[in-house]
Formats: C-alpha cells, structure tokens, sequence
C-alpha cells in the first residue's frame, strides 16, 4: 500500500474515531508518541488521551480539506502526514479552521502515532 493510501485511511479512522468517542485513539498512540496541542506538550498513551478527552466540547465534526503526504525515511516506511481542515463545534455554525501535522511510524501490519502537532488557524 502506497503513502497516500495508508495516511487517507489513517485519516478518515482517526477523525472518524475523534468525532464518535476520542477515548479510543490510545491504540494509535504508544509510550513514546508526542502530542503538541496549541503549544502544550504531552507524551505517552494515557497523557496524550487525557488531553484529548478533557477538550471543553460535547460534539465534534472534523472536515479535511487538504491531505498532503510523504514519506519521511528513506530505511523505514514511516509517513508524514499534513492535515487542513474546520471543526465543527458542538453544532456551531461557524466552523473553526485546524492544521495537523501526524508522522506515522509502521508496527507491524499497522502503523502508531509518533509525533502529532494540533493547532487551530485564527484569521
């Protein structure tokens, strides 16, 4: 399977995931995977999920816009992956625009969230 087909499978299953329940992305994320969130930093499976399931929000819908891919070692199949996108916000009719950066390490027949960077685009 190419880069782009992993990283829009991993997409559509990662926001598919947030917006229905985000206490269960900790299997995409290991001990030493990274969350920086608007500039928080937050390491580890149970850090990186506490972060995400303590966002100040009931409903969540997340819209990709732009999905940019490559692959980041030239000795493993590891996978950098651009995201843009809107929020929508328990219902709120003004979406709020994100970018997100995942770099995606193979485990298996699978792959884990090493490094994940969130921030929302005001402007």
């Amino acid at each position: 399977m190419d880069a782009t087909t992993v990283a829009k499978q991993f997409t559509d299953f990662y926001y598919n995931t947030f917006d229905s329940d985000r206490s269960n992305l900790g299997p995409l994320y290991r001990d030493q995977s990274m969350l920086t969130f608007e500039g928080a930093p937050f390491q580890g499976t149970q850090s990186i999920v506490e972060k995400l399931t303590a966002l100040p929000f009931e409903k969540v819908a997340h819209k990709v816009l732009t999905l940019d891919v490559q692959p980041s070692s030239p000795t493993v199949a590891s996978i950098l992956v651009s995201v843009t996108g809107q929020l929508i916000v328990d219902g709120s009719e003004n979406p709020l625009s994100f970018s997100q950066v995942f770099q995606l390490i193979p485990d298996g027949s699978s792959y884990y969230v090493l490094n994940d960077i969130f921030r929302l685009n005001y402007g």
